[in-house]
């Protein structure tokens, strides 16, 4: 099984959070995007856009942010934050 948690953070309160479970047999790329489409949705967010810095975290640490600069659209919190927290 595959979960990822994701929080949403404002003035350093934990605002949202929620927990994706995906039990397909994909692969750990396609898990991920699936997960933030889910995450998205169930936020009401836009999509936003994988930054190298992005990238380079989530690879060392299963773990990302994404703050203001990471979206199209105005948000409103700090930082929208996911973290694998069980693979196969």
């Amino acid at each position: 099984m595959f979960r990822m948690w994701a929080k949403i953070f404002k003035d350093n309160h934990l605002l949202k959070d929620t927990v994706i479970c995906n039990e397909k047999e994909d692969t750990r790329t396609h898990k991920v995007f699936q997960a933030l489409d889910e995450i998205c949705y169930e936020f009401d967010l836009g999509k936003p856009i994988w930054l190298d810095a992005t990238i380079a975290e989530f690879k060392r640490h299963a773990k990302a942010r994404f703050t203001q600069d990471n979206f199209i659209e105005q948000v409103d919190f700090d930082y929208l934050e996911i973290h694998v927290i069980e693979e196969d």
